[in-house]
């Protein structure tokens, strides 16, 4: 079963409860928290061999990958950090240091955020190494950015650049919080998810939660130069489809009205650039132009679970 197709079943399974806001299928979950501002819950499980390996990547870029996917989906419904809890489990031969490693990549991290760790457990087996973060956060006064919200006409916006991944940035990327709360709290945005699994991929997810199709301009996409140097400089196909699926880029998409988007490309308000890569429609689907000008469908490829 694939992850789109379990998560659709326990959303059609759960039921309705008071105290959830938001559940199963956006970047985090919302949750009510009597009269306190809403708590935004989010929680990822890595494992050795499939999100990171520790053959060839030092432990404490493992633990600080840990916390930073994590950040990342906050800064996808644009929530603040607000505490964390942090459960290993570990092989049991050199288990202590390898459980040290790991947090001494992960606190620093922590620390850049002012994010306490509340807690979490530790346990040995005979696997691999596994670990489970699971953050809260909490909302702005604007609101919870969510994935459903995009509208035909929408520009859609990503930050920084996309593709080549698995050269470094999979393990070293900043996590765009600052990013994410600055946006949201000057610019009028429809809708937002982070580039976890794939910009085509991801696409397609904020398109079916929002009831709508895209177009994208795939000369504008901001191709990485590690998609370049995965592909051969003079391969720009190949180029593109590392930037449309390559995943783990953690950058953030998001839907803004026309005149919004206009205002914010020219204002270039944070530190990293901010790119128009297409623009929502009322077709089903993601589409692009081929050569001689037609639309022709574009495959939501990028990373399945």
């Amino acid at each position: 079963m694939m992850e789109a197709d379990l998560i659709a079943w326990i959303r059609g399974r759960l039921p309705e409860h008071p105290r959830l806001r938001l559940g199963p299928g956006d970047d985090a979950a919302i949750l009510a928290w009597a009269n306190r501002p809403d708590c935004v819950v989010t929680t990822d499980l890595l494992a050795d061999g499939v999100h990171f390996d520790l053959a060839e990547h030092a432990a404490a870029r493992v633990g600080r990958k840990t916390l930073a996917v994590n950040l990342s989906d906050l800064a996808a419904m644009a929530a603040r950090p607000h505490s964390a809890v942090v459960s290993l489990l570990l092989p049991r031969d050199g288990a202590h240091q390898l459980a040290v490693d790991l947090y001494e990549g992960l606190l620093p991290l922590a620390e850049e955020f002012y994010l306490p760790i509340a807690g979490g457990d530790v346990n040995t087996w005979d696997g691999p190494l596994v670990v489970s973060v699971t953050l809260l956060g909490q909302l702005t006064d604007r609101g919870p950015l969510l994935r459903g919200g995009a509208r035909v006409g929408d520009q859609i916006l990503v930050t920084g650049s996309l593709g080549g991944s698995m050269l470094g940035h999979h393990l070293d990327f900043t996590p765009r919080i600052e990013e994410a709360l600055e946006l949201h709290r000057h610019y009028r945005l429809h809708a937002g998810m982070d580039i976890s699994d794939g910009l085509a991929l991801d696409l397609s997810r904020m398109t079916t939660e929002s009831g709508c199709g895209a177009e994208l301009d795939v000369g504008a996409i901001p191709i990485a130069d590690a998609a370049w140097e995965m592909a051969g400089a003079a391969d720009t196909e190949t180029a593109l489809r590392h930037a449309l699926s390559d995943g783990e880029d953690f950058e953030l998409l998001l839907a803004v009205p026309p005149g919004e988007a206009q205002r914010l490309l020219s204002e270039q308000p944070i530190d990293v650039p901010v790119s128009c890569i297409g623009h929502f429609v009322d077709r089903p689907g993601l589409w692009r132009t081929d050569d001689r000008g037609d639309l022709v469908p574009l495959a939501a490829t990028g990373y399945q679970h």
